[in-house]
């Protein structure tokens, strides 16, 4: 981001240096203050590889890119002029928006922030709804669409079968993904694997025990754009819970998304047609182990076959 800024606009920042997921959830948030704010330039702190799905929010007018909360800001102060803590609520996140100077916080309560106060077990797209509301913005969580995406999709009408995960916590097994895979190739649906780059071996493995060809294959090929457009003009998504599976809730696309140490109550998928799978008895709940969670191993490939079904897709 370039200074001074090209327009005269006063600037909102708001702050979510987190994942895909993390940002898909906060989207009724962003359009609220899109809403609340029209004469404001909004400003969306954030890891820069989120910047194609940014820009589908149809509610942020530029995105600063920031690695996480270990370095500050990089924004002199007095140049925001509306400071909003949709990262959390800890010292850390607090403390890199104070040192802002803005104008006015917009935040959860705590040491020098007026707000509502912090609520557990409460859905995420609830949360920063009710932020906003305890500052009197009107906010709704059924706002939750993105735009279209610009990009083309090289695998049009395609079973996206998304077999990784930024944590083992949430790695469910390889063969159970190949079986799945099988299910929906059988049914005469093309399928496609997805993944990030670092994803693409474990993507490359179920695909050799479905018994599909590489070129099945597009983990690691796909910008985050491209993916996109690949999940919004999926048959069906078949994901842990990951980014993939928020953004076919932000597409509408049918789901089956599986769950571990996260709880769909704070993390699932809207009502329509998704269907989230867990085992809540035997949810340990790490989100950061190595080892997959117990609600996510109690899954099996058959629950998901049952879910497809329900849905109409087998």
């Amino acid at each position: 981001m370039s200074f001074p800024y090209s327009d005269d606009r006063p600037v909102l920042l708001a702050l979510r240096a987190l994942k895909l997921g993390d940002l898909l959830v906060a989207v009724p948030a962003l359009r609220a203050l899109r809403r609340a704010f029209p004469e404001h330039r909004i400003v969306y702190a954030a890891q820069g590889w989120l910047e194609p799905v940014v820009r589908l929010t149809g509610s942020v007018d530029e995105h600063l890119h920031v690695h996480g909360l270990d370095e500050p800001i990089p924004l002199p102060p007095g140049v925001v002029d509306v400071a909003v803590n949709l990262h959390g609520n800890g010292a850390e996140s607090r403390g890199r928006l104070e040192a802002l100077e803005p104008r006015r916080r917009i935040g959860h309560q705590a040491p020098g922030w007026e707000g509502p106060e912090w609520v557990l077990g409460i859905h995420e797209r609830e949360r920063w709804c009710r932020l906003l509301q305890g500052h009197g913005i009107d906010a709704h969580p059924g706002d939750f669409r993105l735009d279209p995406p610009a990009a083309a999709n090289p695998v049009p009408d395609a079973a996206v079968v998304h077999v990784g995960a930024a944590y083992g916590s949430r790695l469910w097994p390889l063969d159970r993904f190949a079986a799945v895979a099988r299910e929906l190739r059988d049914a005469g649906h093309p399928v496609v694997f997805t993944g990030s780059e670092g994803e693409r071996p474990r993507a490359l493995e179920a695909a050799r025990r479905a018994g599909f060809e590489e070129s099945t294959v597009v983990a690691g090929t796909l910008g985050l754009g491209e993916f996109a457009a690949v999940v919004a003009g999926a048959a069906v998504v078949v994901a842990v819970d990951t980014g993939a599976a928020h953004l076919a809730s932000a597409y509408g696309r049918p789901s089956v998304v599986i769950f571990g140490p996260a709880p769909p109550s704070e993390w699932g998928p809207p009502p329509g047609h998704h269907i989230a799978l867990t085992d809540e008895s035997q949810r340990r709940g790490d989100v950061f182990s190595d080892d997959p969670d117990p609600a996510l191993l109690a899954v099996t490939a058959a629950d998901v076959r049952a879910a497809l079904v329900d849905l109409g897709v087998l």
